[in-house]
């Protein structure tokens, strides 16, 4: 599905936030570049945005994350990672020699996918599963 900028801007402005430029250009980043850390975005949104900081890009990317617009994950070792898709309970894949990350499906079953085996109380509503292992491309590498 290809947004065009009249969604993306009712993307943000459902999400409760005022649409900037900036705001704009780092939603798209994070179309093209899944899985994208603050610099990553920076990165790609610079060149578009001349005058967006990193703290801007860290700014709307916090400010996202809060509104549930994007869905941040943290693997451990890592920087910070953003991605668009929060509408699921799906996991990751972590490659352990470049870091590229792949989304995965529900482990098993519905939301959160995995019962603890105590919940000492809690009412468990989502479960973050990172697989970590060797990316196709690594592996095909390792002798």
């Amino acid at each position: 599905m290809t947004l065009t900028t009249s969604d993306v801007d009712d993307a943000i402005r459902a999400a409760g936030l005022r649409v900037t430029e900036s705001r704009r250009a780092v939603f798209d980043a994070l179309r093209a570049h899944p899985h994208a850390s603050a610099d990553e975005i920076h990165a790609a949104v610079r060149p578009l945005v001349e005058s967006t900081s990193l703290q801007s890009v860290y700014n709307a990317l916090g400010d996202f994350a809060a509104a549930g617009l994007v869905r941040r994950i943290e693997p451990a070792g890592h920087p910070m990672l953003f991605e668009l898709r929060v509408d699921d309970n799906h996991h990751h894949l972590v490659c352990t020699r470049c870091g590229a990350v792949e989304d995965v499906d529900c482990a098993v079953g519905h939301a959160p996918c995995l019962v603890p085996s105590d919940t000492h109380g809690y009412r468990v509503a989502v479960a973050e599963v990172t697989y970590w292992g060797l990316c196709a491309a690594c592996a095909t590498e390792d002798p």
